[in-house]
């Protein structure tokens, strides 16, 4: 067995995994635009710090407002350049305190006494930011900077936490789209390892692509959607990845009951790496193909002199 062989496999199967990686993530971020998923997850946790009934009033402060991010009014809108505002998704700790604060009154209150303070906050919206402060207020907290100090710590737990939520709902969305991907291609990550180990041509023709590809990258920083179509021609042209179920390789007619339940076997084991593998998200295997194309060349080119 050759190392650089293995190695090129290797890399063969990163390469493939990235461009399938890619085309889940874009389509991931079509999904998150269109449903505004990250803005959602916001309101969600911003209800937490007004209330339900009182959000909209909330992000319509001019301060917020100015957060909202400018996209295409529809998906074909590219056509026309027509644009408009979408619901906010992001909101900086700062930013959202002295929003509060503005929004029930806390910011024009510089003097004030304990009972004033604790009747201000019985006009405050119902929400668990109002019982929050309340609570400090309650254990003896009545200087305004040292509750702006807690509502920051606070506030910056609830955005971490609208973050996260955004991340879990992406992660749904990105493993979900693998197993479609992964379906609907029929690419089992067994039956690829076997073609790049078997067809030297083919495995440098990937490994080229790869290099060419992390070369790419560093000099463009993204994929653009032209890019991951020119990548996904070029696997089909290597005849890598085969689009349909119709060009799977399957047991010759006549095989015995052994033969077919191995095939089954092994093609459910290679589509479940795939799935997995893919739903790492092409980041990660782009990082991992930088590290190891460098490696892949040199091996490559000292076959090359031995074999000369």
């Amino acid at each position: 067995m050759s190392f650089s062989q293995a190695l090129e496999v290797v890399i063969g199967l990163i390469f493939v995994f990235y461009v399938l990686g890619s085309i889940v993530s874009l389509i991931t971020q079509w999904i998150n635009e269109a449903f505004e998923t990250r803005g959602k997850s916001l309101e969600k946790h911003l209800k937490k710090i007004v209330g339900d009934n009182h959000v909209g009033d909330f992000v319509k402060l001019p301060q917020i407002q100015s957060l909202r991010p400018i996209r295409y009014k529809n998906w074909y809108s590219f056509v026309s350049s027509n644009t408009e505002q979408k619901m906010v998704e992001k909101i900086p700790v700062a930013t959202l305190v002295d929003s509060y604060f503005d929004f029930v009154g806390l910011t024009a209150s510089k003097e004030i006494t304990g009972e004033g303070l604790k009747e201000l906050i019985s006009a405050f919206p119902d929400s668990e930011g109002k019982r929050a402060i309340a609570k400090w207020v309650g254990q003896g907290v009545t200087d305004l900077e040292e509750l702006r100090k807690r509502t920051t710590a606070y506030f910056g737990g609830l955005m971490e936490q609208a973050a996260a939520t955004f991340r879990s709902n992406s992660r749904s969305f990105v493993i979900v789209l693998s197993m479609l991907l992964t379906l609907f291609l029929g690419t089992d990550s067994i039956q690829l390892a076997q073609t790049l180990w078997a067809n030297a041509g083919i495995r440098s023709a990937v490994v080229a692509q790869a290099q060419i590809e992390v070369q790419m990258q560093a000099v463009e920083g993204t994929v653009s959607e032209d890019r991951i179509d020119d990548l996904i021609q070029q696997l089909i042209d290597l005849d890598i990845v085969k689009i349909g179920w119709w060009q799977t390789e399957i047991p010759p007619a006549g095989s015995d009951i052994n033969t077919w339940a191995t095939f089954i076997v092994l093609k459910i084991l290679g589509l479940g790496l795939t799935v997995m593998a893919v739903s790492q998200g092409s980041s990660f295997w782009y990082d991992l193909l930088k590290k190891l194309v460098s490696k892949g060349g040199s091996s490559s080119s000292g076959d090359g002199e031995a074999k000369g």
